[in-house]
């Protein structure tokens, strides 16, 4: 898979990007990532992306030309075939979710555009065709944190990035449920044992256990995914 995430903050993606499971992802070749800066087609010496909205507002709106020109550099050697998925990161999107994640991790390619201030001028949204997606329902000052979150998610179910499909499947979500509850050592902690069928050796009864903690879990946590 290819990820290329277009935004004002590439050093602060990359930060990211560089570290810990997706670092080494990116290392070893299962995924390739970039990050592009916007500010880089912005097309004047000051390099300005943004200017006021059209009808007044306190805030700015990003300029659809740096944009435009950004992403379509990006794609510019694109299969006609098999072109990119476009995918901007707003709070007016379709909520991200487990089952969003899998759509999009099949995808071969990503293009992952951060919009700060206001937004992006809608006439590129629109123009380029790109894919809405929302973090959740709560807005933060940019779209950098909501792409690395769609990152991440997608990367760690590509082939060869996690040691196997348990490191994945048995996670919170996957199947419509929480996780049941995890204990690591020591056995007892302030009074608090780990339950005696985790100790047991028994795979069939643990598994079973899990199973059945993973609906309480959820029931109690989440109630409205049972």
């Amino acid at each position: 898979m290819r990820i290329d995430i277009a935004t004002l903050f590439p050093e602060m993606c990359e930060a990211y990007l560089s570290e810990s499971v997706i670092g080494r992802a990116r290392q070893s070749g299962a995924v390739e990532i970039g990050c592009r800066d916007i500010r880089d087609y912005a097309g004047n010496k000051h390099g300005r992306v943004d200017d006021k909205a059209y009808g007044g507002g306190i805030g700015m709106v990003m300029r659809p030309e740096p944009v435009f020109s950004c992403i379509t550099d990006i794609m510019k050697n694109a299969q006609a075939q098999n072109p990119p998925k476009l995918i901007y990161m707003t709070p007016q999107g379709k909520t991200l979710t487990q089952g969003l994640v899998k759509e999009l991790a099949r995808e071969r390619w990503l293009i992952i555009l951060c919009g700060r201030y206001e937004g992006v001028d809608c006439r590129v949204i629109e123009e380029l065709g790109f894919f809405e997606v929302s973090a959740g329902d709560y807005v933060v000052t940019g779209g950098e944190l909501p792409a690395l979150i769609l990152a991440d998610a997608v990367v760690r179910l590509q082939q060869g990035v996690l040691p196997d499909e348990s490191a994945f499947k048995d996670d919170s979500h996957w199947n419509g449920l929480l996780e049941h509850p995890l204990y690591t050592r020591p056995e007892t902690w302030r009074g608090r044992s780990v339950p005696e069928t985790l100790l047991s050796g028994h795979h069939a009864n643990i598994e079973k256990w899990r199973e059945e903690e993973a609906v309480r879990n959820t029931g109690l946590k989440r109630p409205d995914l049972l």
